[in-house]
C-alpha cells in the first residue's frame, strides 16, 4: 500500500470560507475542491463518432467535473476539468464571463477543460444539431460548472502543493502505414509517443492530501462508435481508482496533454455491449495511471508558499477553407475568413507552469515546448479554454493523414504555438 494512503484525512467542513478566515496565511497557498455529476438526465446524443445515429441508451458509469481553486492572497485561479469531448468557445466565453462575476476569478485564471471524452454527451464542439434537449443539457452544464467553483471556494483552507514526473505507458502513437503508401488510425510502436505523466499533489495545512492532479496525453476512445452507454473512458476511471481509495471530498481531476496523434492501447472498437470481455481495458489503464500517479504524489515535496499568475492570448494562424460538406471531418468552427483563432493560456503556481491550448496537439509540439521552458515542471493541457479542433507537426503535412486533412491551419502552427507559449511563460 502507497505511503501516501496512510495519511486518511477527515471531511472538510461545508462552512464557507474566506482567505479573510485565516489571517496568519494571508501570503500563503490556499486551496478548495469539488466535484459534480454531470451526467445527462434525458437521453441525448453522444460526441466524438460521426457514425452514431442515436442518443445515448443508457448509463455505464456517471461522468463528473472536478474543480480546484487557488488563492495566494492576491490572484485567485481555478483548474476545471470535465469528462465531456470539448469545450466549445461559446461554452468557455459564458462560463469564464460568470466566473469574473460571480467568483471574482479573472478568465485568464481559468483552466476550463475537457478530457476529450468520446463515451459522454454533445456539447456542441462540432458540427452538431442544437435540439431542445441538447440545450438544455449544455445550460445546465454551465450551471453545475459554475456552482462547483463556487462550492469550491467556500471550501478554500491553507494547503501545500507538490509537483513531480512520471511515466505511463499504456498510450501509442496512432498514426501508422496502411501498406499502401498511406497513413491511417492505427497503432504505430515507431511514431513519436509522450508518456510523460505529471503529477500535482495538494495537501492541506495537517500534510494530508486534498487532491491528486494528473496530465497525461492519450485520447479517450477505448470504448468505439457502437457503444451508446454513456462512460468516463479511461480518464474517469483514472480519477475514480484515486478517490476511491481516499474517500469523499478527494479528487483526483485529469488533464489531458497533447495527444492529437496518441491513442490508448486498448480500443477503439470496444463497447460494453458486445465486446463486454475487453472493456476492462479503461479500468486496466485507470488502475497503471492512477498507480503511477499515487507514486509520484508519494515522493515529492511540498511547500506552502506560491505566488499565482496567469497569462491567455488568441494567435491566429493561416487556415485552409472551412468544409461545407456535411459531415466531412467533424472539426471545431473557429476559423474567421482565412484565419484560425487558438487560445493558449498559462497559469504559474510558484515554480509549476500549466499551458492551456484550445485544441488537440501532437504531442511532439509539447515534448518541444516543454523542453525550451525555463521551468522544469512545465506541463500542457489540451481541449482548454474553447475549441480550434487538430493542430499538428509541420513533417505530418507531407505524410498526410486523419488530422492533417481535418486541421484547419495550414503549416506553421507547431512553431506558432511553442514560440508564443514561451513567450508568455518567459513574461510571468
Amino acid at each position: 500500500m502507497f505511503l501516501i494512503l496512510i495519511a486518511f484525512f477527515g471531511c472538510l467542513t461545508s462552512q464557507a470560507k474566506s482567505i479573510e478566515a485565516f489571517p496568519l496565511f494571508r501570503n500563503m497557498l490556499m486551496a478548495g475542491t469539488a466535484k459534480i455529476n454531470i451526467t445527462p438526465r434525458a437521453p441525448i446524443p453522444m460526441s466524438g463518432y460521426g457514425g452514431r445515429n442515436e442518443p445515448f441508451k443508457g448509463v455505464h458509469d456517471d461522468i463528473f467535473a472536478r474543480v480546484i481553486v487557488f488563492n495566494d492572497g492576491k490572484n485567485k485561479a481555478a483548474l476545471i476539468s470535465m469528462e465531456t469531448i470539448g469545450v466549445s468557445n461559446t461554452f468557455w466565453k459564458d462560463v469564464t464571463e460568470a466566473l469574473e462575476k460571480k467568483c471574482g476569478i479573472r478568465k485568464e485564471f481559468v483552466l476550463l477543460s475537457a478530457v476529450h471524452n468520446h463515451d459522454g454527451p454533445v456539447t456542441n464542439v462540432y458540427n452538431e444539431s442544437n435540439s431542445p434537449d441538447v440545450f438544455a443539457y449544455i445550460e445546465e452544464l454551465k450551471e453545475k460548472i459554475i456552482a462547483a467553483t463556487i462550492t469550491a471556494m467556500q471550501n478554500i483552507v491553507p494547503v501545500s502543493i507538490g509537483v513531480g514526473k512520471g511515466e505511463c505507458k499504456m498510450n501509442i502513437n496512432r498514426r501508422a502505414q496502411d501498406g499502401k503508401g498511406q497513413i491511417t488510425l492505427g497503432m504505430n510502436p515507431y511514431g513519436p509517443c509522450d508518456h510523460e505523466v505529471g503529477v500535482i499533489r495538494v495537501n492541506d495545512k495537517d500534510g494530508k492530501p486534498v487532491s491528486v492532479i494528473m496530465n497525461w496525453p492519450c485520447h479517450a476512445v477505448i470504448l468505439g462508435p457502437k457503444n451508446y452507454l454513456i462512460s468516463g473512458d479511461w480518464p474517469g476511471a483514472a480519477s475514480a481508482y484515486i478517490e476511491k481509495l481516499f474517500g469523499e471530498n478527494f479528487i483526483a481531476p485529469i488533464t489531458i496533454g497533447a495527444s492529437g496523434d496518441i491513442n490508448p492501447l486498448y480500443g477503439p472498437h470496444i463497447d460494453f455491449e458486445n465486446n463486454s470481455d475487453y472493456a476492462f481495458g479503461k479500468d486496466a489503464i485507470g488502475e497503471d495511471l492512477g498507480k503511477e500517479s499515487l507514486r509520484v504524489a508519494k515522493e515529492m515535496k511540498t511547500f506552502s508558499t506560491a505566488i499565482i499568475n496567469a497569462s491567455q492570448r488568441v494567435i491566429s494562424l493561416p487556415a485552409k477553407p472551412e468544409e461545407t460538406e456535411p459531415g466531412k471531418f467533424q472539426q471545431p468552427i473557429s476559423s474567421e475568413k482565412d484565419s484560425l483563432k487558438v487560445r493558449l493560456s498559462v497559469l504559474k503556481i510558484g515554480t509549476i507552469v500549466l499551458t492551456g491550448v484550445s485544441g488537440e496537439v501532437f504531442n511532439e509540439i509539447s515534448v518541444k515546448m516543454r523542453n525550451q521552458s525555463p521551468y522544469a515542471y512545465t506541463f500542457m493541457i489540451t481541449h482548454c479554454n474553447g475549441s480550434s479542433g487538430y493542430l499538428v507537426t509541420d513533417g505530418a503535412y507531407a505524410e498526410g493523414g486523419y488530422e492533417v486533412n481535418s486541421t484547419r491551419a495550414k503549416s506553421g502552427a507547431e512553431k506558432a504555438i511553442i514560440e508564443t507559449l514561451l513567450i508568455m511563460i518567459n513574461e510571468l
